[in-house]
């Protein structure tokens, strides 16, 4: 095989019997000629090629299923009676019969001498041409600067169904033609279904038109969705839903780079090598190690080619971290007169709002080009910047912790806030028994951050102390948490609330348990209409616990 052209093993059989292209099983003898080729050395290669690491596929799943097609692979029909294509390289002698198969046009019949000859009428298989792309695109078989430079590619990504029709031909042509895989990795994506899980058909009137998706929602959002959903060797349920709520996640982006941008427009970019966290206050310090980290994890993730996951540390590090936390950590510096902090401030502020934008430009292209284009500094493309990089001297695990302290507490003053109903403008006053001395110490230093955040007048951290009388309370991690209710609600009037919400949530409840417990309606009802219902049954269910919880809490503060 290595010594002689792919072309020279092209056999004619005429009448004869083949194998289908797509499944390999034996098709009658047709009343047309039939072009195969033997490709099982060109096989044996390509197996080899993926054992010894040339090439690796993702899912590794996939691989088993790429050995199976090899190993059982059979003579390859490449012929198509059809009016589109590559012609065969065969000619046929008029004068003696003779079949020339050549990659250069004959003059001449090589037996007998004569002019008169034929160029078959079929053309190439879609697949065997496709299978030449990774290098006839670029030149082949001219050796030119683009095949030198582009050959081999790096990451193939297509979809699974086509692993044997076109990526296995790819991997054979180039191993044969070029001496090596035309890529180092293959990503096979999954199938894109309906939210129901079936397979999108214009018959079934499920199908969603990606141009008007964009329309509606924008391509940014309907870009992130699909990457966070596209889990290895699993099919993607789209929505519209779903497509909704990453809209809310772009223009949170969006919103919080305007928020920073009344801040920073008079500052200068700040390298990166200039932050030094160790003199910072610890929002500073927690948000600085939390960007280092999401940097670690979201490169990990790409280069494995979990996109989803890459997709969801953006997410959770944008939203609850960034946004939710962050930005409302800082404000007291960029507001404050105090013109040390308000510089630290907008600096920090600054170099996390950068990296967010690289991080998230891969996935959101359009949104970070329009916000990086209009920060401060000169600027070009955001596409021709380097990626991130992790930042280890950022990371700090004690200021990780002493952070996430804070957040626990601040968490449970506002459960309690929302559950007892506090009107949102009201101040409280707390009492927070932590037994950990240390974790006291923490709470204490940064006491101003947890009133601020929490809207607190008057807030006591004790390691020893007893539940107020008339107080609601949050349990953090053994940590106590009590907010005395006199004078903020009236309980009587929040628990008869509470009972009519506990009669509309039963009556919902009821109606659909009627339904679930219908046999007719379980054999009728379509299987995605019954999931429906047992969705609404356990939302009911879990509101009506929490109502219960609710209700109980302000009959242990009446005492």
């Amino acid at each position: 095989m290595e010594e002689q052209g792919l072309l020279e093993n092209i056999e004619d059989y005429q009448h004869g019997v083949g194998h289908c292209y797509r499944c390999q099983t034996v098709v009658e003898p047709s009343l047309s000629k039939q072009w195969f080729v033997s490709v099982k050395p060109l096989a044996e290669k390509a197996i080899e090629a993926v054992k010894g690491g040339q090439a690796t596929i993702h899912p590794k799943s996939w691989e088993n299923t790429y050995f199976d097609w090899m190993y059982n692979i059979r003579d390859w029909c490449i012929s198509r009676q059809i009016w589109w294509g590559h012609q065969i390289p065969a000619w046929t002698c008029e004068d003696c019969g003779e079949l020339i198969v050549s990659d250069t046009d004959p003059d001449s019949c090589p037996k007998c001498g004569k002019e008169n000859l034929t160029q078959e009428t079929d053309v190439l298989d879609t697949w065997f041409s496709s299978a030449l792309w990774p290098f006839s695109t670029l030149g082949w078989p001219e050796k030119t600067k683009e095949l030198e430079f582009f050959y081999p590619t790096s990451v193939l990504i297509t979809s699974f169904d086509i692993l044997f029709f076109w990526v296995a031909r790819m991997m054979m042509m180039g191993l044969h033609f070029m001496g090596e895989t035309p890529f180092k990795d293959v990503y096979l994506h999954a199938l894109v279904r309906d939210a129901n899980g079936q397979k999108m058909s214009k018959s079934k009137g499920n199908v969603m038109d990606p141009l008007l998706v964009m329309d509606k929602y924008g391509t940014d959002a309907l870009r992130f969705t699909m990457t966070a959903f596209a889990a290895q060797g699993r099919d993607i349920r789209l929505s519209e839903e779903r497509i909704e709520g990453y809209r809310h996640f772009i223009n949170k982006i969006w919103n919080a780079a305007r928020f920073a941008g009344m801040h920073i427009q008079d500052c200068q970019p700040v390298k990166l090598s200039d932050i030094k966290p160790e003199n910072l206050s610890l929002p500073h310090q927690w948000i600085l190690s939390r960007t280092s980290r999401t940097i670690s994890d979201v490169i990990k993730a790409l280069e494995d080619y979990r996109f989803n996951d890459a997709a969801s540390a953006i997410y959770q590090f944008i939203w609850h971290e960034f946004c939710d936390w962050y930005l409302e950590w800082v404000k007291p510096d960029l507001y404050g007169d105090d013109q040390q902090s308000l510089e630290t401030g907008r600096r920090v502020l600054f170099v996390v709002l950068e990296i967010i934008l690289k991080l998230l430009h891969p996935v959101t292209p359009f949104v970070t080009e329009e916000i990086w284009s209009v920060l401060p500094g000169e600027r070009k493309s955001i596409m021709t910047e380097p990626f991130p990089e992790q930042q280890k001297d950022w990371e700090n695990a004690e200021a990780e912790q002493a952070t996430e302290l804070l957040m626990g507490v601040i968490t449970g003053l506002r459960n309690i806030r929302s559950e007892t109903g506090i009107h949102p403008s009201a101040n409280i006053n707390a009492v927070v028994i932590c037994h950990d001395a240390d974790k006291t110490a923490s709470l204490l230093k940064n006491i101003e951050a947890v009133k601020a955040l929490s809207r607190t007048d008057v807030l006591d951290i004790l390691q020893e102390g007893e539940r107020p009388e008339g107080a609601a309370s949050f349990i953090f991690n053994e940590i106590e948490i009590f907010v005395p209710l006199e004078g903020l609600i009236d309980i009587d009037q929040e628990t008869a609330k509470l009972e009519k919400e506990k009669g509309k949530v039963l009556a919902d409840l009821k109606k659909v348990e009627a339904k679930l417990n219908n046999d007719k309606f379980l054999s009728n009802a379509p299987p995605d209409i019954v999931a429906k219902e047992k969705d609404k049954k356990e939302t009911f269910s879990a509101k009506l616990s929490k109502i219960e919880d609710n209700m109980k809490s302000l009959l242990n503060m009446k005492g």
